[in-house]
This record gives C-alpha cells, structure tokens and sequence, in this order.
C-alpha cells in the first residue's frame, strides 16, 4: 500500500480504524505515540470492528500485538510510546459490559447489560476462574516486549490513595466486599532502542532538599563505595518518580475514558521536542491532542467512533478560538 504523506494527517483528528490509519502514514514520521485503547471487557462502544469485545483474552492481545507492529514502523528510532490499560475480572456472570455513553460515568463504573465476551465456558477454557483479575495489562506488556518492544518502566497512575493524609484523589466506588477498590491503572513507557529521547529535566520534580543543599542524596559521583568526588550542589529538583498521583477529571460531553491533561503533559513533555509529532491511535476525546497543541507539538489522532471523533475536534475548534 502506498503511505500518504505526513502533511496530510498533520494536526487532523481522522475517523478510521487504528489499524487502518496506521497503515497510511510514513516510515518513522512519529516521536511519541500517546494513548489509550479499549479496554478488554468493560464496554460496548457500538462501533463495527471495535476493540475490546473479542471473545477471550488472547484474542484482545493478539489484536493489539498487531496495531503496535504498525506503531514499530511509524516511530522514530529514539521515539517513546506511553501506552495506558486498565484490568478487567473474569466474570462468568452476564453483565458489566454493555456500558452507556452518560455524562460524568467513569471508566470503571458497571452498567448491567448482556456481556458478549464473558461467556462463562470460554473463560474457562482459557483457564480464568470466577472472580479473578485477568492481568489485560501485563499481558499485552509481555506480548509486546516478545515482539521486540523495550519494556522501559511500568507507571501506576493513582487516581486515588488510602493511607495517605496528603493526597486521597476519587475513584468510582465498587460493590465488591471481598477485595479493595480498584483505584489505579497502568502506564506502560515503551521504546523501540535502549536509547532514546528523553527529556528528563523537563519532568523533574520539586525535591525534599531545598535548592543549594550541599551532600544531598544522590546529587554526587560514586564508583562502587568509593567517594571520587564531593557531592556536588543539589539544584532542589529530583527525578520523576513510578507513580503519578492524578485525579480523574469528569468531561461534560459524556465522553467516561477522557484523559487529564496532567497525566500527558510529563509525557509529552519527556518524549518529545516543541514541533514533533504526537499521535494518539485511539484519540477518544482528544486530550492528547489539545495538550500537544499546548505545549506547541503536532498531533495526529484516528478514532474509530464518529461521535467521539466530533467531540475532539470540537474541543480543539473551542480551543483555538481561545489563545
């Protein structure tokens, strides 16, 4: 198939396929891929061709295992990918799948319904107990880094805390009385070389030490146990630590997966440079789009839903109409 040029996706939001899209772009045109598929049993999008209603498990990793080969192709060498899941229970009861679209609903929250993939005997068959936590996301981790992918870091974004006075955050309640509440989710970090662009500086954070601490923690040289140097000045930042304490943030337009724009600005901000190009596969509402518009990076965003599809470009019109 012949690849389109980039010019022409730049900065658009396309209603097609991910896979589709994918195809149509250049060789290693992408910096930094951001985004966010369907997740694996949760709900009903009513689109023909949708992801996340496959039968089993294997099935839902084996089709995303063939979206990320496209994604390989279209990024850059030294390009990072930020990929977020959330998990899913075997469930051999009929329901928590079919999901409304409805103002201020979370991801998380159930809606009774016939559930097309929890069929009881076919859960079985891929040796899932009732009740268990599938493990979607370390599944597709694992799939993708025999595919070739560097398995760079695992991120739990937080969106609540128990035992912290500092930070509680919210989370859609559950009705389970026999394990905690789900309250977090995974943000996969993803390379296709050990080496690559990152801008660690631009994600640092405010440290304990104040600025001009001398013999911080960390802040010197060391070879082995053996001091070869003073420790140096420390400058009152340290470096971005595994788990993002963020809280969701609830979107008018009835769009329930809409990301917060904090949880991508460190990722667009260490995985690319003013002007690269940000794409998003599965762009929903178009977050991502508006935070690499803000931060002065291109975007490029294929959504397979058309109503979701309207939702982003409206935001991104209502945007611009305001700098």
């Amino acid at each position: 198939m012949k690849k389109n040029s980039l010019s022409k996706y730049l900065n658009q939001i396309v209603n097609i396929d991910a896979l589709e899209g994918l195809k149509n772009l250049p060789d290693k045109c992408i910096q930094c891929v951001i985004t966010s598929p369907a997740y694996w049993g949760l709900r009903d999008y009513k689109c023909e061709g949708q992801l996340g209603l496959e039968k089993t498990p294997y099935e839902y990793v084996d089709k995303l295992v063939k979206i990320f080969d496209e994604v390989w192709r279209v990024l850059r060498d030294d390009g990072t990918v930020w990929l977020n899941l959330g998990d899913t229970f075997s469930s051999y009861k009929d329901q928590s799948v079919r999901h409304q679209t409805v103002a201020g609903h979370s991801r998380d929250e159930p809606v009774n319904g016939l559930a097309a993939n929890r069929n009881g005997k076919i859960l079985k068959s891929c040796g899932l107990k009732h009740k268990e936590l599938v493990g979607i996301p370390w599944r597709v981790a694992f799939a993708l880094q025999q595919q070739g992918w560097y398995l760079r870091s695992d991120i739990i974004w937080a969106k609540a805390i128990s035992f912290c006075d500092k930070y509680v955050g919210s989370c859609m309640p559950e009705s389970c009385k026999d394990r905690p509440t789900r309250s977090h989710e995974y943000i996969f970090l993803l390379t296709k070389e050990p080496y690559y662009f990152y801008d660690q500086e631009g994600i640092k954070e405010k440290g304990v030490w104040p600025a001009g601490t001398k013999a911080a923690k960390g802040s010197g040289t060391r070879e082995g146990n053996r001091r070869i140097e003073e420790y140096a000045t420390y400058n009152g930042k340290r470096n971005t630590r595994s788990v993002w304490a963020i809280q969701t943030k609830p979107y008018r337009e009835a769009h329930f997966s809409t990301f917060p724009e904090k949880l991508i600005e460190p990722m667009i901000k260490a995985g690319s440079r003013e002007k690269d190009t940000i794409l998003d596969p599965f762009m929903g509402s178009g977050t991502s789009a508006i935070v690499a518009k803000k931060l002065n990076r291109n975007f490029i965003g294929f959504e397979l839903n058309p109503e979701y599809c309207k939702i982003a470009k409206e935001r991104i019109i209502r945007y611009e109409q305001m700098v």
